[in-house]
């Protein structure tokens, strides 16, 4: 097959890890592969060089930005026009919510492949100002119309896509985002190593967070109630993982509640440091406010470690509570001190989760169940099992 995949910008991320694996995954396959893609701008680090290492076709259209630039995003329609005329792919796969919103309408244009989407996260809920979110549902509902599928990384997202009149349930289906496993797995192995390296002691527990240090993501609530936790156990530590523009804030406040001691901040690291960082990690903790499916949740669950989130969007299907973690009420600190104190305390209990969660998450989110799922999917629509919608019929 030849295959279009167009996405926002490559930062280190969850969507873009998700888009790479999938082109990898395909270019493997002996499939013709095109990553087009815009700048990756943003304090959050880059994915382009990994994308261009790999051997499959990578473009970058300079103008395509993460703001809405109406100038700019209507020059880069038009390019993406011309390129998908010449590329004349047999599946135009967008990702995020500006490629997947600008991409999809040049393919629909351009009369060239069957047109995929897929929602890592759910654009209309991502801004704290209502009129931009109310402006991307509008945009999401004339754009599901000119879509064949729309792919999920958990049913939350179809059902609160479907909530809002956005495409028809037949439209959707759930691939869970695929990562590379093994690493995760194998992590024990380096444990004591990068443990030692980050001046973590042996009797130390150690509670980490995999995120952008950004809004939204949690870290406030850690904050809260660090101190309630550090007076209970004297030996408790905070990894954090991530880097972002809320990092000198945070230390702010770090400081003056006197515990800058009991936290670590790593910054920004590459994808391959995260697994051996996962590993050093005794609980991983995901308060965010706004996700997809965080893959935070899987890793943490690969590398044999009990998770805890609040309940948002897909984390309920990444994390069996009172099995592998806790699923909490959204937004709920005390119960997230609670949670974290419990697993604290409780070293067989830690490992107990941690063995279930590993089990879980490998038959779930490994990235050969996510490949060989896009690869049903796109011979389907190829063969003509699955139709693009009529749009008077939406």
């Amino acid at each position: 097959m030849r295959i279009v995949h167009i996405i926002t910008r490559l930062i280190i991320g969850g969507a873009q890890e998700n888009t790479l694996l999938s082109c990898e995954g395909q270019h493997n396959h002996g499939h013709e592969v095109t990553l087009i893609t815009g700048p990756a701008i943003g304090p959050e680090g880059s994915l382009l060089e990994r994308a261009r290492s790999y051997g499959y076709r990578v473009e970058v259209i300079e103008q395509m930005r993460r703001s809405i630039l109406p100038l700019q995003d209507w020059r880069t329609y038009g390019w993406l026009i011309d390129r998908l005329r010449a590329i004349s792919p047999d599946i135009v796969h967008t990702h995020s919510s500006k490629a997947g919103i600008i991409g999809r309408w040049a393919a629909h244009r351009a009369h060239r492949g069957k047109i995929v989407h897929t929602i890592h996260g759910l654009s209309f809920t991502s801004s704290r100002w209502r009129a931009v979110n109310e402006a991307y549902k509008f945009l999401e509902r004339q754009a599901a119309p000119i879509t064949d599928k729309i792919v999920c990384v958990a049913d939350s997202m179809r059902d609160q896509s479907l909530a809002s009149r956005i495409g028809r349930f037949g439209q959707y289906t759930t691939i869970y985002s695929g990562m590379e496993t093994a690493a995760f797995v194998d992590s024990v192995r380096t444990r004591q190593v990068v443990r030692n390296r980050l001046g973590i002691a042996d009797d130390q527990i150690v509670v980490g967070t995999i995120a952008r240090l950004f809004y939204l993501k949690g870290h406030e609530d850690l904050i809260q109630i660090a101190p309630q936790l550090c007076r209970q156990f004297p030996n408790l530590r905070f990894l954090w993982v991530g880097d972002g523009l809320l990092r000198a804030g945070y230390e702010r406040q770090m400081e003056q509640l006197g515990l800058r001691d009991r936290f670590i901040l790593t910054g920004m690291v590459p994808p391959q440091q995260v697994p051996e960082l996962v590993g050093a990690m005794d609980i991983v903790a995901h308060p965010s406010r706004r996700e997809g499916l965080a893959r935070a949740l899987p890793q943490g669950a690969l590398a044999g470690k009990p998770v805890i989130t609040y309940d948002i969007d897909g984390s309920k299907e990444a994390v069996l509570d009172g099995q592998s973690g806790f699923v909490l009420r959204p937004f709920d600190a005390s119960r997230l001190a609670i949670a974290i104190s419990t697993l604290v305390a409780d070293e067989s209990k830690r490992h107990q989760f941690g063995q279930t969660g590993r089990d879980f998450a490998l038959a779930r989110f490994d990235t050969r169940v996510m490949v060989d799922a896009l690869e049903k999917l796109y011979q389907e629509l190829l063969s003509g099992s699955s139709c693009r919608p009529n749009p008077l019929q939406m």
